[in-house]
């Protein structure tokens, strides 16, 4: 049997959410909702609801798509957790103001 690596998101109380990545997900869920670690950032925005999860064979894997999702808005977390594929694209299109779609020469 292989083992497998879930990452996850959370809807925190306070509407924000949280992503992590576990191999054992009851046992994370559960420290998470019970807050076995007092100072980490969802003891004090209890309760938490499971949103989206995504499981993996590879470690590997799995770390790379925690470390992307974590470097993702809130509405971006939020258009992939409601399955909203056009929303997604449009949020991670580039809107600097040197972003070609804007620039004007000189």
């Amino acid at each position: 049997m292989h083992k497998e690596y879930h990452v996850y998101i959370l809807l925190c109380s306070d509407g924000t959410y949280y992503t992590g990545m576990t191999s054992y997900l009851e046992q994370r869920m559960q420290q998470h909702q019970k807050a076995h670690f007092p100072k980490a950032y969802t003891a004090r925005r209890r309760p938490l609801e499971l949103q989206f999860l995504a499981t993996f064979s590879s470690v590997f894997d799995a770390i790379e798509f925690e470390k992307k999702l974590k470097g993702w808005s809130g509405q971006k977390k939020k258009a992939l957790i409601e399955g909203e594929e056009e929303k997604l694209k449009e949020l991670a299109r580039c809107r600097n103001l040197t972003h070609f779609k804007f620039f004007v020469g000189e």
